[in-house]
């Protein structure tokens, strides 16, 4: 909320953002959404981080492991088994993790896009401190981490189209349209990014969390084409169009991205919508084959070579075997903007 705001329109709009959760709290219990878990183990492999080539690797949910430029950043690192402030209640991850932690090679950067347990957990956080040289964030969230006890000197904080540098590495704050908080009383007290990673060879996107919006093709403009674009595509709603996307609108956010391949992210890993756990892929997909987008989509944990984006590795319809036969999804018509 902007802080110009006058108190009777903060007052008006924090009593409309309590009804809605209210309105969101009460569907989650009683609307039945078919198909919101799999019925089946997903698959998963565990990654072969053999070689000096770029590498891309999705682990879960928004965590991806990236190699470029023989340094490797991991992104919104989430390996607790629920996106939730309690080890007890909250949403379950789906399926097992690629690999553990302690088996992750030395971290150049842990990039966190903002505060939202399933993209910032404080127990991840604290294992990666050991073996992370930099943590990378937006304003804000620097506090989070100080107080799970990393050290300040290791942490850069940016803002908006602020960069800064690891080696060969150049790192962008880019925006995003989304919100933060962790609890009832600290909404959008801390800021969120998205990200474009240069290397020597690649650029690459990450969208964090966001609405679709015309930063999007602010980005692109900067820097685009973008070799490898990871966009979220999962936990939408029409309840909250303006925080995250339907698949078309990702696609929508690839296009304007200027983007070579999009890979989707934050989908199939967690219940966090009143939508089918495959159907932000099958709608994706069926988005990209109509539009002639070039998808990747590996298993959680396959190593796709950067280089090799066009291999059968890299586009695998996995989530197809495991859709109940009688399943037909739609195709929305695509988000252009004005």
């Amino acid at each position: 909320m902007n802080s110009h705001t006058s108190p009777s329109i903060r007052v008006q709009a924090d009593a409309q953002d309590k009804t809605a959760w209210v309105r969101i709290l009460w569907r989650f219990l009683t609307q039945k959404v078919a198909d919101k878990t799999p019925t089946q183990a997903l698959p998963v492999q565990r990654p072969d981080l053999s070689g000096t080539e770029d590498l891309v690797i999705r682990f879960s949910h928004s965590t991806v492991l990236l190699r470029l430029d023989e340094q490797y950043l991991l992104l919104d690192p989430v390996f607790s088994e629920r996106a939730s402030p309690l080890s007890f209640a909250g949403p379950k991850r789906f399926h097992q993790l690629p690999m553990q932690i302690s088996d992750l090679p030395e971290i150049s950067a842990v990039l966190i896009s903002h505060d939202h347990y399933d993209h910032l957990d404080k127990e991840s956080v604290q294992q990666l401190d050991a073996k992370t040289r930099t943590f990378v964030v937006p304003k804000g969230v620097d506090q989070h981490l100080i107080r799970f006890g990393i050290a300040a000197e290791k942490i850069r904080v940016l803002d908006w189209w602020q960069q800064t540098r690891l080696g060969s590495l150049t790192l962008h704050a880019t925006p995003a349209q989304h919100f933060s908080g962790r609890g009832l009383w600290d909404k959008n007290q801390t800021s969120w990014a998205s990200f474009v990673i240069e290397s020597s060879q690649q650029r690459v996107f990450f969208s964090g969390d966001s609405g679709y919006f015309k930063g999007f093709s602010e980005i692109g403009r900067r820097f685009g084409p973008i070799d490898l674009a990871l966009i979220e595509t999962g936990a939408y709603d029409e309840m909250w169009p303006d925080v995250h996307m339907q698949p078309e609108q990702s696609l929508r956010a690839h296009l304007d991205l200027q983007a070579r391949y999009l890979m989707p992210v934050h989908n199939s890993s967690f219940d966090l919508a009143m939508h089918a756990w495959y159907e932000p892929l099958e709608r994706l997909a069926l988005a990209a084959e109509a539009y002639q987008v070039s998808l990747v989509t590996p298993v959680f944990g396959a190593a796709v070579k950067l280089a090799s984006l066009q291999s059968s590795a890299a586009t695998e319809y996995w989530w197809r075997e495991l859709m109940p036969a009688s399943d037909t999804l739609a195709l929305e018509p695509l988000f252009i903007p004005a």
